[in-house]
């Protein structure tokens, strides 16, 4: 009896990989199967948004309190660069995106750097003023 989706979505899956390495495409639950594949390309999204929010925090931080910098934003900017790297590198066809998904990044790290700063949102310029080259060649230790 198979598994329903809605019961147990890891056994669920992981006979939904067995009908198909077994080449049972007629047995798939194939509207499920397309939402979980959907749901894993809107994932990776999600994980470029939040990485790039990661390393648009700590600019507007670095730029906007000069008192308060620290190895530990220089450590979270330099890791949200990799992890931004790594994410493009394995998902491609996001970069086609990258201008939606950047402006999408620096709405949510403008509020969230404005509550961690304990500064007015106004602090923080609405429209982004870094480009991708520039955020992701930032180095802290360059930086006046």
């Amino acid at each position: 009896m198979p598994t329903h989706y809605d019961q147990d979505a890891y056994a669920w899956a992981l006979e939904q990989a067995s009908l198909l390495r077994r080449g049972k495409l007629d047995q798939l639950d194939t509207e499920h199967l397309a939402e979980e594949i959907e749901s894993m390309g809107k994932s990776e999204r999600r994980a470029l948004v939040s990485q790039l929010a990661r390393l648009f925090i700590h600019l507007l931080k670095w730029d906007h309190q000069p008192e308060r910098r620290s190895r530990s934003w220089s450590l979270t900017i330099q890791d949200a660069q990799v992890k931004v790297t790594r994410l493009l590198s394995e998902n491609p066809s996001l970069k086609g995106s990258l201008g939606e998904l950047m402006s999408e990044a620096y709405d949510d790290a403008r509020r969230a750097a404005a509550i961690e700063a304990e500064l007015d949102l106004d602090t923080f310029p609405e429209q982004c003023l870094y480009s991708f080259d520039e955020a992701m060649t930032f180095t802290p230790e360059d930086s006046p």
